[in-house]
């Protein structure tokens, strides 16, 4: 595993955009959260431009992001928007520069392909949090303090479950791992595997039906990714009420899978798409008590950028 350093005062950001299309006020909000933590930012030349569905061609987007780790003097990297888009993009990565330079990296729900590239290729731990379009410039938003948290603290993350009919009893202990479910299942099959045994499985979705999320869930049975799981922490499912097939619920679907894996289970975790969303590592270890409801993250960043084998 490398662990990148943590984000200090007067460190320069890199603001990308590798998947969908970017408003020019959600990066300005961006800049000026991350200027109110004492941080420098730098916008990829071509984050705020359009190709159909994309922020910019295929390699316009690559050049941004590589552009970025490459970059001695940057020192953490946060992804503008998710959408769709990043999977084109993974495998012409430069992972030797990742390996050679670890940044910090900060996103989510199509950001899922770039974590899971950076975890296969390098074991690079990176930060499952707010894009910097979700990021908000006021005092009082909890998804930008926790955030702010994760990237710039040495400390754990604690997260706490809500009320949620998706649990099962019991303590776990492994490496956090996963991301947006869609982008998790699209994965399976293709070079970027995650080694799920013993980990502890993060899922978390927004705006698919019921029936799709069994398809997904479906899709990681067959190709063996829950096989070995020591725990699974879920997050939001937002937007994704019965559709066509109604009366089968999210919550339905997520038991049908989950429940029958004969490890803790903990749902209701604010993490993902929603009104607040808790940033938290992936490829560190964490602890998951389904008892007290809770959710226990190491942090990211060290001191220094540090490798071991655990």
């Amino acid at each position: 595993m490398i662990r990148p350093e943590r984000l200090r005062a007067g460190d320069l950001v890199a603001l990308v955009a590798p998947a969908g299309p970017v408003q020019p006020e959600q990066a300005a909000v961006a800049e000026r959260v991350l200027a109110s933590w004492g941080l420098r930012t730098r916008v990829g030349r071509h984050a705020l431009g359009r190709h159909t569905y994309l922020s910019g061609t295929d390699d316009e987007r690559l050049t941004d992001l590589n552009d970025a780790l490459r970059d001695p003097l940057v020192r953490g990297v946060l992804c503008l928007r998710g959408g769709y888009g990043t999977q084109r993009i993974v495998d012409r990565v430069d992972f030797v520069a990742v390996r050679a330079d670890p940044k910090l990296v900060i996103g989510f729900s199509d950001i899922t392909a770039l974590h899971v590239a950076l975890w296969c290729e390098a074991g690079l731990a990176s930060v499952h949090g707010p894009t910097g379009g979700t990021l908000r410039d006021t005092l009082d938003c909890p998804t930008t303090a926790a955030a702010r948290h994760a990237v710039m603290t040495a400390e754990p993350v604690v997260v706490v479950a809500g009320d949620d009919p998706v649990r099962w009893p019991g303590r776990a202990g492994g490496v956090l791992l996963g991301g947006n479910l869609t982008l998790l299942a699209s994965t399976a099959g293709t070079r970027h595997r995650l080694g799920l045994a013993g980990a502890i499985l993060l899922i978390e979705e927004v705006n698919e039906e019921p029936y799709r999320i069994d398809r997904s869930l479906t899709q990681l049975k067959r190709a063996g990714w829950l096989d070995g799981l020591a725990g699974v922490a879920v997050g939001r499912f937002t937007g994704c009420e019965p559709g066509r097939y109604a009366g089968v619920t999210a919550a339905q679907v997520l038991a049908g899978h989950l429940g029958g894996l004969g490890v803790p289970v903990l749902g209701g975790l604010p993490i993902g798409h929603g009104e607040q969303q808790t940033a938290v590592g992936l490829g560190v270890p964490a602890v998951l008590d389904a008892d007290a409801g809770t959710l226990t993250v190491e942090p990211v960043g060290g001191r220094t950028a540090e490798s071991s084998d655990e």
